[in-house]
């Protein structure tokens, strides 16, 4: 990885699976089970063919997975490693000219074919704010560079983490607090409903968001306050949007903290 070795890359692939296609066959697995909808692979190495392809988004998608992996972070940071081969040292370098030389660049590849021209996914790093930039398409070296600088500097002066989770229950606090008598059940042994948001929420706490957009941030919510008996905790009952001036931001699915059965009186 740290050279480019489309040789080893293949070697590798034969060896694991018998074959490139094979090989290439598991990636495609991986890419479904990632939910890589845009992203399909011929080969380990990338070269150019048609049926090889993916996005930007994708990638950074497939990093992001990668980067969990200890070895692949430890390879991707690495700026020069010495191997022996054949008795004799052979010094390695890695072709990401970002790497070490941009404050908080960690990672990770490089990329070049012809079709695909010079391509970069940097993984950076500065205080709380971890980014991932990906470049595709630059004419030349220098070109991928400059682009890749850009972006990560405009991401880290123009975003910053923010606590949605803590906004949304605040929000839904006061709006429950707000509403105490908002629904009506039909039909159910309570009107009770305590409202809860759905688990992205808690598998994503922060978001980063354009700081000039965090001020004007608003809440609202979009339920029904006529309900039938059974509400069950997995029935989704609305929806909480968070936007800035007329732009969504995020938006939750919200369900009941209780399950509200029939009566059995009726």
């Amino acid at each position: 990885m740290l050279c480019s070795g489309n040789d080893a890359a293949v070697c590798l692939a034969e060896n694991v699976a018998g074959s490139v296609s094979e090989f290439a066959n598991l990636m495609n697995l991986k890419a479904k089970s990632l939910g890589l909808s845009n992203t399909n692979f011929e080969s380990p190495h990338g070269l150019d063919s048609d049926g090889h392809f993916t996005t930007a988004y994708e990638l950074a998608l497939l990093t992001d997975y990668a980067l969990q992996n200890s070895t692949f972070l430890n390879i991707v940071g690495t700026k020069n490693y010495t191997v022996t081969i054949n008795g004799y040292p052979k010094n390695l370098s890695n072709t990401n000219e970002l790497l070490g030389n941009l404050t908080g660049v960690y990672g990770v590849k490089t990329g070049f074919t012809n079709g695909a021209n010079r391509c970069l996914v940097t993984s950076c790093k500065r205080n709380d704010m971890d980014i991932i930039c990906v470049v595709l398409g630059a004419d030349t070296k220098n070109f991928r560079t400059k682009d890749s600088v850009k972006l990560i500097e405009y991401a880290f002066k123009n975003y910053e983490y923010f606590n949605i989770k803590e906004y949304v229950n605040n929000y839904i606090n006061t709006w429950q607090n707000n509403n105490s008598d908002f629904f009506f059940v039909e039909k159910g042994i309570s009107n009770e409903i305590s409202l809860k948001v759905d688990s992205s929420l808690e598998n994503c706490p922060v978001i980063p968001i354009k700081k000039e957009l965090i001020p004007n941030l608003e809440a609202s919510i979009s339920i029904k306050s006529y309900l039938k008996a059974p509400v069950t905790s997995s029935t989704v009952l609305g929806t909480l949007y968070v936007s800035s001036n007329g732009n969504n931001i995020a938006e939750f699915n919200l369900y009941s903290n209780t399950n509200i059965p029939k009566s059995r009186n009726i």
